[in-house]
This record gives C-alpha cells, structure tokens and sequence, in this order.
C-alpha cells in the first residue's frame, strides 16, 4: 500500500495551553468549566482576552512558532493520510507508532513493533477503538502465522459474549478451521480457499444489515443481517498465535451536506454581530471580527467532516457543537490554531487545531495555516474525538456530572453547530462541510 511503512516519528507529549474561547465567563462559570479535566491546563491562569482582541502574548508566539530564519514549516507528521484520502473522508484508525484511540479488554501484550500493532501473548481478548462507529468502509492490514486464530470485529462491544448476536467477527484462521478466514463467525462460511501467506488485506463495507468483505482485493463475502447491529466497536482479537496489523483507516458513510454552495437557508446569520460571513458557491467564509455562524438543525451524536484553511499565519477560530441554541458559543469547542511553539509540533499554541478546548490538548499539530486541511469531529454520547488530516489528535471522555450548560458539567442533549469568528484578525474559510447523524 501506498503508506504501508509510513511510521509516526512524533512524541505524545500533550501541551496545556490556554487560549481561544467563547465569550468570557462568569467567575462561577470559569469555575465549574475549569473544575474537570482529563489533564491539567492552565486557562484558570490566564485571563480572556476583551472581545475582539487578541491577548498579548499571542502575536510573539505565534511568530515563535515559525521555522528560524523564515525557513518553511517543519513538514507534517508521517501519520496524516495522503490529501487524496482525507478529502474522501478517510481517517487513520493507528498512527503508527502509539496505541493512541484505542482500549485493551484483557491483559493481552498488544503493541506497536516497528509501524504495526502486533499481540502474541496474554489473555485472550480483543484491542478496540475507543469509540462506535455504525456505517463505515474499513482497510485494514494484517500477519498472520499458519496456525494463528485472530479476527477483525465489527459493530462489537469491548467484551463480546457471542459473535451470533452481539457483534460480527470477521475471523482469521487456518483453512480446517469451521470459519476460516474472511468468514463471519457463527454467520457465513467463506465458500472458497482464502489461505495465504505474508501481509493480507481486508476492505469491509458495513451499511445497515450489509456487509461487504473484500479479501486481497476479491470481494469474498456478502451477508445480509436480519436483524442489524446498528453501532459498535472496531475491535482486533488475540486468540491464538502471533498476528500484526497495520495501515488501519475507516471512511464514515451516510454523510448529509451542511452547505450547498448556494445558500445559507440551514444557517442562522447574526447580523448584529462584526463577523462577516460570505459564500462564493463552493467556500463559507468568515472574517472581519467576533461573531459566529449556527446551523438551524441540532444534533447530539454525529460525525462531522468538513475542509478548513487558515488565511493568516496564527489564525484563532473554532467549531463548537452541541451549543445551547442562540448563545454566543456556548458549546464543547473544537479548536482551529496551527501555531505550535519553537519549531516542535507537539507544542501547539492555544492547545492546537484538534483539541477540546479546555478539555484535552491537541497532542500534535498536523495542519498549517494558509492551506487545506480535513476536520473530523466524532460525538458520541460522552465520548469525543478528532481528527486532523486524517490523524487523530483527541480522545477524550466528558465525565462531570450532567448539566444543560457544557461549561459547567457534560451536555448529552442535542445542540446546534456554530463557526466561529474570535477577533478581527480572524480570516477563515471552510468548505465541504457534511454531517453523519448517528440518532437517525
């Protein structure tokens, strides 16, 4: 494959910056916002900014953040996914290097030996995503010794009881097996010879009570499912025998437009505010000063992609989503700054484009200003995370007690999506926007 020892060379240090925001707090409001984190950061010591100004610190940081001597910026991380697959929706379910978006359901030696994830002794047990997918088109790479008994899970929970029921495992095993490779557990034997030798190849489609399975690129199986599974884990199984997998990626399915390049009818516009916002047929754009853009519709668990490019160097702006409906920004944000410190990407600035701000840093910068970069939000129940040029940069799990109020305990409820413009330097354009309701 074309990135098959594309390894990510990167560190997983998580900065813990302060930086951009909706408007300011109440103090009880900062508070209770500041009051749970899953890693400390220091917004509670650094005062907001005065609407439609920049802090002082930031314009020298920013400037810090470029290469010496005006040298291009260091280039991205080797785990973002080639422009070709990220504009087509994909993201990288495995950067490489960490075990980074993913969970353990045993005691299962599962790690990472040179770009692969690889697991030859424990318990038996499977390695999931730490969050649901339901429809979706997989790759997946994997290594198997003769004699290994492994599977690639779909739709699954992290501790399956019965692959008849509760989720659908694609096996891998040896031929004399009653499902050997490519067959669906307990489901659809394959009806031909899949034995083979070296690295391997699934390419799974799951839409509805259909699943697609493509074997070495021969589609292999078809099942129908009576009775679907709507959602699940991804999951890789330890059973017997050493197996390795890499080049794990995953493009969402059912997406629905935000913006048909000729109008504005799903958006709320609020003219009172000095945000300009503009459309050219194909670009949403927003500049001129603070203010937001809100979508009509509310949504609670989604996936969100959408195309993003800065305009200027150190550009602040951001995507809030389950926003209380009319209030200035009122939401968990995800937020859009490309500045990272001293030449080093894991250090970004104002916690760095990815991150849920005031909630986890972004863990690396994989985009820059003045070019097109993917943005995935997933939203699930109480689990979020991003993805930035098709790697993933957040993993983070909202556990304060419940509250209407997202800066003041986690919001489950649906709520809009905003746009945001931070100050009057913002200038920044977005395009290809589209949304996957989950609670259709």
């Amino acid at each position: 494959m074309m990135f098959a020892n594309r390894v990510l060379a990167t560190g997983m240090l998580l900065a813990a910056l302060a930086g951009c925001s909706s408007s300011p707090l109440p103090q009880a409001d900062r508070e209770a916002d500041l009051s749970t984190h899953s890693q400390p950061v220091q917004s509670a010591t650094v005062p907001e900014p005065v609407a439609g100004q920049t802090r002082p610190h930031e314009a020298n940081e920013v400037v810090a953040a470029a290469a010496p001597g005006g040298q291009s910026p260091p280039p991205l991380p080797p785990g973002t996914l080639p422009a070709e697959l990220w504009q087509d929706g994909w993201i990288s379910l495995f950067d490489g290097q960490t075990l980074f978006g993913w969970e353990k359901s045993a005691n299962t030696d599962w790690h990472v030996e040179d770009g692969t994830i690889v697991a030859e002794a424990g318990e038996k047990g499977l390695l999931c995503t730490s969050l649901p997918f339901a429809d979706y088109e997989l790759h997946v790479e994997f290594m198997a010794q003769p004699q290994t008994n492994s599977g690639v899970f779909l739709r699954t929970p992290l501790h399956p009881t019965d692959p008849r029921q509760d989720c659908y495992e694609l096996n891998i095993a040896p031929a004399d097996n009653p499902f050997p490779t490519g067959s669906l557990v307990g489901r659809l034997k394959v009806d031909r010879d899949t034995s083979g030798t070296g690295w391997r190849s699934f390419d799974v489609t799951c839409r509805g009570g259909t699943i697609v399975v493509r074997l070495d690129g021969e589609e292999t199986l078809h099942y129908e499912d009576p009775a679907p599974l709507k959602s699940g884990l991804i999951g890789l199984q330890f059973n017997e025998g050493r197996v390795a997998f890499r080049n794990i990626r995953l493009r969402p399915l059912g997406a629905v437009s935000l913006f048909d390049g000729t109008s504005l009818d799903a958006w709320r516009i609020y003219p009172d505010q000095p945000v300009t916002v503009e459309h050219d047929g194909t670009v949403l754009r927003l500049a001129g000063g603070r203010g937001m853009i809100e979508s009509k519709r509310s949504y609670a668990n989604f996936i969100l992609q959408l195309e993003c490019r800065t305009l200027a160097s150190g550009t602040n702006s951001g995507v809030f989503f389950r926003c209380i409906p009319g209030e200035m920004m009122n939401g968990y944000e995800c937020q859009i700054h490309n500045g990272y410190r001293s030449g080093d990407r894991t250090q970004p600035i104002d916690q760095g484009t990815g991150a849920i701000f005031r909630r986890q840093s972004a863990r690396i910068v994989a985009a820059d200003d003045q070019a097109w970069f993917g943005l995935t939000i997933a939203a699930v129940h109480d689990r979020f995370a991003t993805w930035v040029n098709g790697l993933q940069v957040t993993d983070w799990r909202d556990d304060r007690p419940d509250h209407d109020n997202p800066r003041q305990g986690r919001r489950l409820k649906a709520g809009t999506i905003m746009f945001q413009g931070h100050d009057p330097t913002t200038r920044i354009e977005f395009r290809n926007i589209r949304i996957i309701n989950l609670d259709r």
